[in-house]
C-alpha cells in the first residue's frame, strides 16, 4: 500500500504481486476456460492464443466500462487496465490525458501496443495502469507514477483474480457474477492445468456442453481427457 493512501494497492504494489510471465499466461488461459464453462451468456475473461502472429491477448471486460488487456509477445509482456471511475482515469479532463508517468520507460520492443487502434478507444489508449516485462528481465516494471492519499488507479481490484493465491477467489467471483456455487477443488483443478474431463465440466456447470467446452479448451492449449463419467 502506498503510505497514506486510502485506496489500497496501486500499480507499485501490483508489480510485486504479479506472478512470473509463464505463470501469468497459464492463469489467463485458465480464467478464460473457467468463464467459458461457467458464464451463462458472455464471459468476462477471454484469451486469444493467436491474436496476432505469435502474440496472445488476454482480455477482461466487466460491461461497466472497466477492462484490462495483457499482450504476450515474444519480446515480453505488456499489461494495461482502465478503471474509468478512479482518480487516475483519463476522463478526468478534456481532452483525455494519461496520468503523469504512466507510459514513461516503456521499452521500444513493446512500445507499439498503446498505438494500435484495436487497443484504443476513439483513437486514445484508455488506461489507468500499465505494467511491462521484457523477455529476460528479472522483474515487472511500471512508469514513475505517483499517487496522493485520495488518488488511485484501479489496481486494488482489476487484477484480483490474477494475483490470488488459491481457487477461492474465482469461486467467490463465480457465485457473485454467475450465481454458481463451485467447489474450490474443481476450480483449482483447472487453475493447475489438470486435464478437462466430463466430470469436471459437469461439476462446474450443469448446462455446459462438454464437446463445445473441449474445443475451447484445446484452442487455449488446455489438455482434455474424454472419458465417460462414472
Amino acid at each position: 500500500m502506498v503510505p497514506g493512501s486510502m485506496w489500497g494497492m496501486t500499480v507499485h504494489d501490483l508489480v510485486s504481486a504479479l506472478p512470473e510471465p509463464a505463470d501469468l499466461l497459464a492463469r489467463c488461459r485458465a480464467l478464460a476456460l473457467l468463464d467459458s464453462v461457467v458464464a451463462d451468456r458472455w464471459a468476462m475473461y477471454t484469451f486469444q492464443a493467436e491474436w496476432r502472429d505469435g502474440v496472445g491477448l488476454a482480455w477482461m471486460e466487466n460491461g461497466s466500462g472497466d477492462s484490462y488487456g495483457i499482450v504476450f509477445d515474444p519480446a515480453g509482456v505488456f499489461l494495461f487496465g482502465i478503471d474509468h471511475e478512479c482518480p487516475a482515469t483519463p476522463w478526468r479532463e478534456e481532452p483525455r490525458a494519461h496520468w503523469p508517468g504512466l507510459l514513461d520507460g516503456l521499452p521500444a520492443a513493446l512500445a507499439r501496443y498503446p498505438t494500435l487502434p484495436e487497443l484504443q478507444l476513439e483513437g486514445f489508449f484508455d488506461a489507468t495502469i500499465c505494467v511491462w516485462r521484457e523477455t529476460g528481465a528479472a522483474a515487472w516494471q511500471c512508469g514513475p507514477v505517483a499517487f496522493g492519499a485520495d488518488e488511485s488507479d484501479g489496481a486494488d481490484w482489476l487484477f484480483e483474480l490474477l494475483t490470488a493465491d488459491g481457487p477461492e477467489a474465482y469461486a467467490e467471483y463465480a457465485e457473485d457474477m454467475y450465481k454458481r456455487r463451485l467447489a474450490p477443488e474443481d476450480v483449482g483443478a483447472v487453475l493447475a492445468g489438470e486435464p478437462l474431463t466430463r466430470r469436471l465440466v459437469a461439476a462446474l456447470s450443469d448446462t455446459a456442453d462438454f464437446e463445445a467446452v473441449a474445443v475451447q479448451a484445446r484452442a487455449l492449449g488446455h489438455p482434455v481427457q474424454d472419458v465417460p463419467m462414472s
